[in-house]
């Protein structure tokens, strides 16, 4: 078992977790709160069941769920997820995936079982799984098994599309399906096995891309919704089914890391790159989702493809738990730190989750719900509480509406009679006592009464009150309804009346709105009045008609009965008489027949008889009681028909009335509306008066204001009229020379010293907003102009506080975080020292009792752990003070952030807010400079420090050269160098410079003693000879040091006069040779003012006069202060052909007809093998570029024309123009006599058979315009159009078929047989300054492009970059030659490269070849030479074979922009406006001595 790196290296926790309690605590106090929280000790079981294990039971029931694990490399989020499947890993700490696999199909067996219980159909599941991995922004898909795992840099095929309601499906990605949870997890172990992973030094398996496992749950299932239709029954033979669909994403990312942590070279940094923008893309999202500042803002899903995958996941359809993954360990405090900030905004966001049902089964919901509603409705239409009204609009109908103000009512009635009964009961039993009590006395009073008495007086006088409230009761209601029937009788003529207008007013007019609305009041409630009132009636005659009705349907029942009863008593008496008669008939003829028993069944019957007659009478009473009913009966019902139509007469009157009220209320609501409006304008007027009132003041007081300057200023005036003294004048003078510093505001003071050293002050935005400022207050808005830029002023310097406070607390935190990995590196350090004394005492130990040296040993090896310790435990101390300061810093931050600036810059004003914007742009540009310069200064510094190794060896060498010279005659000095070289294993025959830079510094310190104690008698002017030599060795030893770096003590004085600019003067025209600062003197950076005016003065061939002072040091190289930031930086469009540019033409310049002069060649003072034969001269500006065959030469020029001259005659034959702005490449295509010229974005093509027309024009955009695209264009012109670039240079294939031109950063291909675009070389990271094509072994085009970026890069064909040609030059390329397999490429960095084409390697390079950029190089015709040009105007000739220097010559007093040859001359192109024509003169050869052109251009061979 391995211990782990941490506590390898003595790292502690910085983290603590609050116990019971969802908080962590980072270093010593800053706390963090979340959802859930677990410490180090917790299991995988916890963390699962606290935050997955509900998400998997919400999949069953549709919803979707998302479980990403978020954290820095190395913090165990592979772990936590379970896709890493480690073999050796038991069953506790399987991790969440494997977990949830159990957990889905375990539910899925439970619910089946469940189904089956319960005897309904078992539910269905489908599940399938994908897995995909998001490796360097392209989804790979992990189940591909046809998937080549080498291929990863193939594109995939795999498309991410979204879907009509929002949700997220991806196209080509293999989804298996999966039957158990072991098949599962074998498709997860399979895809796990082809992810990504490498080392680190953060990590031994570091996961390198992001992985997205998915799994995809459907269910179809019986329908759980209740019954919404009572008479509806289930029909368990077809129940009807719904289908849930739920996918669960399983996210594990790969980890945020520092490539400075992980050491990440290659691959790996790239990946690692990939991984952060990424994971920045995700942040962004979180924090758009998050932050409630940003509600409703945009959300930048589509930044990344791992935002856009999970875009359900984050804001969407799914319930999503982020688990974030800290390392506790004090080495990783800050991605701790990041990753609790990033975890503390994704708490923020709120999904919107929602069931994800199949379209079927949510059609069938909704139509069950909407067969529900429609019921609902058929039910109330049937009860009448719906009707349809005539316009075919359905609402309540008005009897509905009524009944329910009706039922309100009632129930208020209720309550009221309820209480009022209780009342009367109370009243009554309080005057019944009272009333007893009186009676009572009287009677005691008499001395008759008794208790009995007493009682019975009671009970007749509670009795009597109890009729008098009755009787009260219904005289009220007598009179309530007398008083109705009044208004009945009166009703009739009311709606008329009601309707008439107003008395007093025509009809189409109406009263004031108070009166109408008094009429109003009045007007409504005696409606109420009479709705109550009606309503009432109704209710009575309603009741007396159920009343009639019942008492009718009694009097038939009674009747029914009575005569089915009269019917059975007559029916029984004829039977008594029947039976009567033949039971005497019976006793007649019986023969014991006595008197006696006949006569009492006589009596018998009788009795009967008698009973039945009384019943019988009865009955016939009730009858004539029945018939008086029935005449009634009559008369009840007219009574019932009258009451009938009373109650329809009733209903009439009251709909008339309701439709009466219903107009009066809009009639209200109208004239309620037009006094709103009214109101409205009132208030709308109101408001004017006071913007007006308030406009007037503000004007009254500028007024005031610029009558008080005024004033000011007249008696400013009449004190000036005083005469003053000299003192004070002179006082008042210096005051108005000083430029007032708080005129715009606050300047800041870097602005103020370079306006002080600037001419051009007037044009910088702060000098524009001073003049403006100037202008309104002599027009007179000066006082309010005051006013406020006071405020702006204050509002300004907070800001700029505010800013300041920004920068320092980040500088603060970077140099915390510094000294942190400081403090880490040195713990590890002392406890690599620890372990080992450990491991050396526990040896000592071991070996047992030594002699006392060995305990003396040990006791030391103790002492220093105890040191070792202590220093360990300051460290920690240390380590943790820095945690709780960055801690601080980051609270502050927070709490700062949201306050100073938003409240600063709410409450500006539109004015202010100019005038803030101004200071920024003038601050930016500040800050801007200062960066440019110190970026400069930083890049100048570097490449002196890479060059003092070359510069110090060639130094040595010489001074080697001229003590050796000396050692001739002296022989001490000869065994002295003989053992300086013994010492130091310096071969004097070697004459490799690579043991130079391999030399001790001690050498040279050395061979500088020995140097000053030898070299001094050289100096004395009486050997002459030798002086002259060495002074030529030495001048072009201080033309390479020359930023005062120590020469040797005995020729300081040497050196010191050729830093005087007249002395050197002499010094040059001695040796016949160009000291540099001479023709191009290095402008010191006080008096520069831009880098454009610097270009300028080389195009004017600036020439120092005796009164220029020079700087006290200057630079090892001449350079453009433009360094090569800001050139890298600043926009592709501007490459060097704007460089070039020369802005001051604004129209074309007048057209010189051109003609080629031939000069005599200068005798004499020749120091190369070239001779100039004659000048084309003819341009009236700089000449860019050349191109010529053995008849025609074309010049490209600023001039904004390109020329064409016949070689044979030496005349110009014609100038093409029309070019928007300066012409930078030309070429000639001999095949098809087309000429080619770059200006601006266009390449125009000339055909020069047929009068020179420009037949088509290229944009650096791939487009083929016909015709010329730019002849309208008369003034030069510097802007592009939309989505074009400035194209640099172009260059023809060999075969002139094909044209590659350097457009911005990429190549553009045309194919010039069919004159259209082929496509794009990319590549390079800045702009492509040149190119050239040569011929490769295989016949493809070998297209060779040099760039801004420093680099310089081969191709093949039309495809990418084929090659990256190593090491890089120090500055941009500026141009380039190929001849068979050799390639050089001359750089601003002043250098030229020699290239391997074929082995693609660097085999010898000059680093200091020419005193300036390097401009141009081509091949001497017919011969292994090569030629290059500076900016300086020097031409030097360099043997090809060995890259040595065969001679140099000044061609041009200007800079030379462009070589090009033919197959017997050499052409140069100058800023002097000429074409210089060469011829070779192999004879010359270089009146330079060998050494000393060795030591000015050594080629420093590459192994």
């Amino acid at each position: 078992d391995t211990m782990a790196k941490e506590k390898i290296e003595g790292c502690h926790v910085c983290t603590l977790v609050t116990p019971g309690e969802p908080q962590v605590l980072l270093g010593k106090d800053k706390a963090f709160t979340y959802d859930f929280v677990f410490d180090i000790d917790s299991e995988q079981q916890n963390i699962y069941q606290s935050c997955v294990h509900k998400l998997i039971e919400g999949c069953f029931e549709g919803y979707n769920a998302t479980v990403f694990a978020y954290g820095q490399t190395g913090s165990g989020k592979t772990y936590t997820m379970g896709t890493g499947f480690d073999v050796s890993l038991s069953q506790q700490e399987h991790g969440i995936i494997p977990r949830a696999v159990h957990q889905l199909f375990e539910g899925i067996q439970t619910r089946r079982e469940r189904a089956q219980e319960t005897g309904i159909q078992a539910p269905e599941f489908k599940v399938s799984a994908q897995f995909l991995e998001l490796y360097n922004e392209e989804i790979l898909d992990l189940f591909d098994g046809a998937r080549d795992p080498e291929s990863r840099s193939r594109k995939s095929n795999i498309k991410i599309h979204e879907d009509g309601s929002g949700s997220i499906y991806t196209t080509g990605v293999t989804s298996r399906l999966v039957h158990s949870e072991e098949e599962l997890l074998q498709c997860l172990k399979l895809g796990a096995l082809s992810r990504t992973t490498a080392s680190t030094q953060m990590n031994a398996q570091s996961s390198r891309s992001h992985a997205i496992f998915t799994i995809h749950v459907c269910q179809m299932r019986v329908c759980q919704q209740p019954q919404l239709v009572k008479n509806y029954k289930m029909d368990k033979k077809n129940p009807e089914y719904e289908t849930l669909m739920a996918k669960f994403h399983f996210v594990d990312l790969a980890g945020s890391e520092r490539l400075k942590r992980t050491g990440a070279t290659g691959d790996r940094a790239r990946e690692g790159i990939s991984i952060n923008c990424g994971l920045l893309a995700l942040g962004n999202v979180i924090s758009a989702l998050g932050d409630q500042a940003k509600k409703g803002g945009h959300v930048p899903y589509r930044d990344s493809k791992l935002t856009r995958l999970l875009q359900d996941s984050l804001g969407g359809n799914s319930r999503t738990v982020m688990i974030a993954c800290v390392s506790p360990s004090d080495r990783d405090f800050m991605e701790t730190l990041n990753t609790l900030k990033y975890a503390n905004r994704a708490r923020n966001i709120k999904n919107k989750v929602v069931v994800n049902q199949d379209k079927t089964s949510q059609q069938i919901s909704a139509l069950r719900a909407e067969i529900a509603r429609l019921q609902m409705e058929l039910m109330e239409y049937k009860a009448g509480k719906r009707v349809a009204c005539e316009d075919g609009s359905e609402g309540y109908s008005d009897l509905y509406q009524e009944n329910a103000m009706l039922q309100r009512e009632s129930d208020t009635l209720r309550l009221r009679v309820k209480a009022m009964q209780e009342t009367i009961d109370h009243l009554n039993t309080r005057v019944t006592h009272l009333l007893a009590n009186e009676v009572s006395n009287l009677l005691s009073k008499s001395s008759e009464g008794n208790e009995e008495i007493g009682a019975l007086v009671q009970n007749y006088i509670r009795e009597v009150e109890e009729l008098r409230s009755k009787l009260l009761e219904s005289e009220a209601m007598n009179e309530s309804l007398r008083r109705q029937a009044a208004r009945l009788s009166s009703r009739s003529t009311f709606p008329s009346s009601s309707l008439s207008p107003v008395p007093g007013h025509p009809p189409g007019s109406s009263p004031a709105p108070m009166s109408m609305e008094a009429e109003m009041t009045d007007v409504l409630p005696n409606f109420q009045a009479d709705l109550a009132d009606l309503t009432c009636e109704i209710e009575i005659k309603q009741k007396l008609i159920d009343e009639l009705e019942n008492s009718q349907r009694r009097l038939l029942m009674l009747k029914l009965q009575y005569e089915e009863k009269l019917i059975l008593l007559q029916n029984k008496i004829r039977d008594t008489q029947l039976e009567r008669d033949r039971v005497l008939q019976n006793l007649m003829s019986m023969e014991n027949y006595t008197e006696e028993k006949a006569n009492r069944i006589k009596q018998e019957y009788e009795k009967r008889l008698k009973e039945m007659n009384r019943d019988l009478l009865k009955l016939q009473a009730a009858q004539k009681e029945h018939a008086r009913l029935l005449k009634n009966q009559g008369r009840y019902e007219r009574e019932l028909k009258k009451l009938q139509a009373e109650v329809n007469e009733m209903k009439k009157a009251k709909v008339a009335l309701m439709r009466q009220m219903k107009e009066e209320q809009q009639r209200r609501k109208m004239v309620e509306a037009k006094r709103n409006r009214e109101i409205a304008q009132l208030k709308k007027e109101q408001r004017r008066q006071e913007y007006q009132i308030r406009a007037l003041e503000s004007q009254k007081r500028q007024q005031e204001l610029v009558l008080r300057r005024k004033t000011q200023e007249v008696t400013a005036l009449r004190r000036l009229a005083k005469p003053m003294s000299d003192r004070v004048a002179g006082r008042v003078a210096r005051w108005n020379q000083t430029p007032p510093a708080t005129d715009s505001g606050a300047e800041l003071s870097a602005s103020t010293t370079a306006s002080s050293s600037e001419p051009e002050t007037s044009r910088s935005v702060s000098g524009l907003v001073r003049q403006w400022n100037n202008k309104n207050s002599a027009v007179g808005t000066a006082g309010r102009t005051s006013s406020f830029s006071k405020s702006a002023r204050q509002k300004w310097q907070t800001l700029e506080r505010r800013v300041m406070d920004i920068v320092m607390q980040r500088m603060t935190i970077s140099n915390v975080e510094a000294d942190m990995d400081r403090l880490i590196k040195k713990r590890e350090e002392l406890t690599a020292q620890q372990e080992a004394l450990s491991h050396k005492r526990e040896v000592l130990m071991a070996d047992g009792e030594g002699p006392e040296a060995e305990d003396r040993l040990l006791q030391e090896i103790n002492e220093d752990i105890e040191v070792l310790n202590a220093n360990i435990d300051y460290i920690n101390d240390s380590l943790s003070d820095c945690q709780a300061t960055i801690v601080q810093i980051e609270e502050t931050k927070d709490e700062l952030d949201s306050v100073d600036t938003s409240v600063v810059i709410s409450s500006c004003s539109l004015a202010e807010a100019r005038h803030l914007l101004d200071h920024f742009l003038k601050a930016s540009i500040d800050k801007s400079l200062q960066v440019a310069q110190k970026e400069a200064q930083i890049r100048l510094l570097e490449g002196q420090l890479r060059q003092t190794d070359v510069i110090g060896s060639s130094h040595n060498h010489m001074i080697l050269d001229a003590l050796r010279e000396k050692a001739e005659y002296i022989p001490e000095l000869q065994a002295l160098i003989h053992n300086v070289q013994q010492e130091n294993g310096y071969a004097s025959t070697d004459e490799e410079p690579s043991e130079f830079s391999q030399m001790e510094p001690r050498l040279s310190a050395q061979m500088k003693a020995v140097s000053a104690e030898y070299l001094g008698p050289i100096l004395d002017p009486t050997s002459s000879t030798k002086q002259q030599y060495i002074t030529k060795s030495l001048a072009s030893l201080t033309d390479i040091q020359e930023d005062g770096l120590s020469l040797v003590p005995g020729t300081l004085g040497l050196s010191l006069s050729l830093r005087e600019p007249y002395h050197r003067d002499r010094a040059s025209r001695t040796i016949s040779l160009p000291v540099r600062g001479h023709t191009f003197p290095r402008q010191s950076r006080g008096y520069d003012t831009s880098p454009i005016t610097r270009r300028k003065s080389y195009d004017r061939a600036y020439r120092p006069t005796d009164g220029y002072t020079p700087p006290s040091s200057p630079p090892l190289r001449t350079r453009n202060d433009r360094n090569v930031f800001s050139r890298l930086t600043s926009n592709q469009t501007q490459g060097s052909a704007l460089d070039k540019s020369d802005d001051s033409d604004s129209s074309l310049s007048e057209v010189l007809r051109g003609v080629i002069n031939p000069i005599g060649g200068v005798k004499g003072g020749r120091t190369a093998p070239l001779q100039c034969v004659s000048v084309a001269e003819g341009h009236s500006k700089p000449v860019l570029c050349v191109d010529a065959t053995d008849e025609l030469l074309f010049t490209g020029s600023k001039d904004r024309t390109c020329k064409m001259w016949n070689l044979v005659t030496g005349q110009e034959i014609l100038t093409l123009k029309g070019h928007p702005n300066n012409v930078v490449s030309v070429k000639y295509c001999p095949s098809s006599c087309l000429v080619f010229s770059v200006s601006t974005s266009y390449i125009k093509v000339w055909d020069i058979r047929d009068s020179a027309k420009c037949v088509r024009t290229l944009t650096s955009s791939g487009q083929v315009v016909s015709g010329d695209a730019c002849a309208g264009t008369t003034t030069r012109t510097i802007t592009f159009a939309q989505g074009e670039c400035q194209i640099n240079q172009i260059s023809l294939n060999p075969s002139g078929s094909v044209l590659y031109a350097a457009a911005g950063n990429t190549v553009r291909i045309w194919d010039l047989n069919r004159m259209q675009a082929m496509g794009k070389l990319t590549g390079h990271i800045g702009s492509v300054m040149c190119l050239t094509v040569g011929q490769s072994l295989l016949g493809k085009d070998q297209v060779i492009t040099g760039s801004k970026d420093h680099y310089v890069k081969g191709t093949l064909g039309n495809v990418g970059p084929a090659h990256n040609f190593e090491p890089p030059h120090y500055d941009g390329i500026e141009c380039l030659a190929v001849q068979g397999d050799v390639l050089f490429s001359g750089s601003r960095d002043n250098g030229i490269k020699k290239w391997d084409l074929e082995q693609q390697e660097l085999t010898q390079q000059i680093p200091n070849a020419h005193k300036d950029w390097v401009c141009a190089l081509a091949y001497v015709p017919g011969r292994p030479m090569l030629l290059s040009a500076c900016r300086g105007g020097m031409l030097k000739v360099w043997n090809v074979d060995n890259f040595t220097p065969i001679g140099e010559v000044r061609g041009h007093d200007s800079p030379i922009n462009a070589i090009c040859t033919n197959s017997r001359q050499i052409f140069t192109a100058s800023s002097d406006c000429r074409v210089k024509l060469w011829s070779y003169v192999p004879g010359l050869t270089p009146c330079l001595p060998r050494r000393v052109l060795a030591i000015k251009g050594r080629a420093t061979s590459l192994p």
